[in-house]
């Protein structure tokens, strides 16, 4: 079994590009980790955590890639990892929760966070999964639909469909009870984008 080769080293100008790609994305990282933990803190936490892991395998980023997919993979991994660890558990605050959902348009009302999880679990998987990755994820429709194997127009038409059911509940205030428990549907939401981009092949990003 022939032994992989190195990867190569960065040259100075290369490491200066990267560390201003991804100074960039520290925006998004942080709202994506506020809206995932709800709490301010413990999102910088991660989008710290992110950047170290990012800058210790800057190497193994593709330039002309998607600076943003890679770290939002570094980030969701971490998380996941302290979701694990029982870090997060019991620590919703939906008070400073903010939306991981692209709202409809003119809907003004906040969402809550947990609110909107166990929404999300009443869609079918395949809208679910579209909307999670355009959404939260932060993907275009062309990434989303090479993730899922389908045509671009499907996956916007899932989306679609998704957000006009979503939109359809809240304006009815017709949303499940919390008796189900917001941790065990926030974790498994979060399983599910954790398949997802393992079947893009980016997730070797969260060693």
């Amino acid at each position: 079994m022939a032994e992989k080769k190195p990867l190569p080293e960065r040259t100075p100008a290369e490491r200066a590009a990267f560390k201003r790609e991804l100074t960039e994305v520290v925006p998004h990282l942080r709202a994506f980790a506020r809206g995932l933990c709800g709490r301010p803190d413990m999102a910088d936490d991660l989008v710290q955590e992110t950047m170290l892991k990012a800058w210790a395998a800057q190497d193994r980023f593709e330039p002309g890639t998607s600076m943003r997919a890679w770290t939002f993979v570094i980030l969701r991994n971490a998380y996941l990892t302290d979701m694990r660890r029982n870090r997060f558990r019991g620590e919703y605050d939906e008070g400073v929760a903010e939306r991981i959902l692209t709202a409809p348009a003119g809907q003004e009302e906040p969402i809550h966070l947990s609110d909107m999880h166990r929404a999300l679990l009443t869609l079918p998987p395949e809208r679910r999964e579209a909307l999670l990755l355009v959404g939260a994820g932060g993907f275009s429709y062309d990434e989303a639909a090479e993730i899922c194997g389908c045509a671009v127009g499907t996956i916007k038409s899932r989306v679609g469909r998704a957000r006009a059911t979503l939109n359809s509940m809240l304006a009815d205030g017709d949303i499940p009870q919390r008796s189900i428990d917001d941790a065990t549907a926030h974790r498994a939401i979060l399983e599910e984008l954790d398949e997802v981009a393992a079947g893009r092949g980016i997730a070797a990003a969260k060693s």
